[in-house]
């Protein structure tokens, strides 16, 4: 998500970026059991990428410490975010304030201010798995995807929703950043009551142990399922041809392969499909052009 916002921020719309806070690893993790408090990472990873602030502040949030004390591994920015929770007692106001100090214009919700936010999924061996983290690490296949307790959604998410004029499911990891906010029963409802459309921009590559071999229209299938009465109205998908190294390099040492685009099913599913050339290689990375999907974004909202 935070790479789309990087591009979007240059047009001239009102964002609203909803973000899960159920991670339980890295410097979070150690932040969540500490104080107990709900995920910061993402959402300072959100508010760095919609600043529009000198870049080596941005650095220096982004920067992690490399000790041998308690400060290993923390980011800066999360230190920050904590602080202000602990403060404030509220972690949609300690976004605001960041926001406000990093001269963002745009709104950074949590999903839910929840301390004990537990991500669960259930596996088609029938195994329990508890913690982001550990559904990350697992390699079995997920069957169902939910939360320990039901997560009281915040309020302004789902005032945004309903006053949105376009919904936007990013690209990112399917089990750990994009269904967390979906598979709420509160958005789920709020969703239903709502004819605004629902725009998906899928991933380049598959993700080991949860999306394997998933075309263009497993990705729509999986999410339509958990949306219930509702359907994904349009999906944006990058037909660019990855060099031949460079995808080789992706299924030998990460196990990833490139999402293919299935037209006849996703004609079949009644999705409208937006293909252009998206990806482009970064360090020898594959990543999605901001700009190029903001434009995309862009044109979608004037022509709808």
């Amino acid at each position: 998500m935070s790479g789309l916002l990087a591009g979007l921020k240059e047009f001239p719309v009102d964002i609203t970026a909803v973000i899960t806070v159920s991670d339980n690893g890295r410097s979070t993790g150690k932040l969540r059991k500490e104080f107990n408090t709900p995920a910061v990472g993402d959402i300072r990873k959100v508010i760095t990428n919609l600043s529009d602030i000198d870049p080596d502040i941005k650095k220096m949030l982004e920067y992690r410490f490399n000790t041998s004390s308690d400060l290993n591994g923390h980011a800066v920015g999360n230190l920050i975010l904590t602080a202000m929770l602990d403060i404030t007692g509220s972690l949609k106001k300690s976004a605001q304030y960041l926001s406000t100090l990093l001269d963002v214009r745009h709104t950074v919700l949590p999903i839910s201010e929840d301390s004990n936010l537990t991500l669960m999924a259930k596996t088609t061996e029938n195994h329990i798995i508890e913690g982001e983290e550990e559904i990350t690490k697992s390699t079995e296949v997920v069957e169902k995807l939910f939360y320990k307790e039901e997560p009281h959604v915040t309020e302004e998410v789902l005032e945004a929703i309903k006053n949105s004029d376009l919904i936007i499911f990013s690209m990112g990891s399917l089990y750990t950043s994009l269904l967390p906010n979906i598979i709420c029963k509160q958005v789920i409802k709020t969703l239903n009551q709502t004819k605004t459309p629902i725009m998906y921009i899928c991933n380049a590559v598959t993700q080991p142990g949860e999306t394997d071999n998933f075309t263009v229209g497993d990705h729509v299938t999986l999410i339509n399922k958990y949306l219930e009465n509702r359907n994904i109205d349009v999906v944006i998908a990058g037909n660019t041809k990855i060099d031949k190294e460079i995808a080789e390099r992706y299924k030998t040492e990460e196990h990833k392969d490139p999402v293919k685009i299935d037209h006849a099913r996703l004609n079949s599913l009644g999705v409208e499909l937006i293909e252009k050339d998206l990806i482009k290689v970064e360090n020898n990375v594959l990543r999605h052009d901001s700009m190029k999907i903001a434009s995309i974004i862009m044109s979608y909202l004037m022509e709808n």
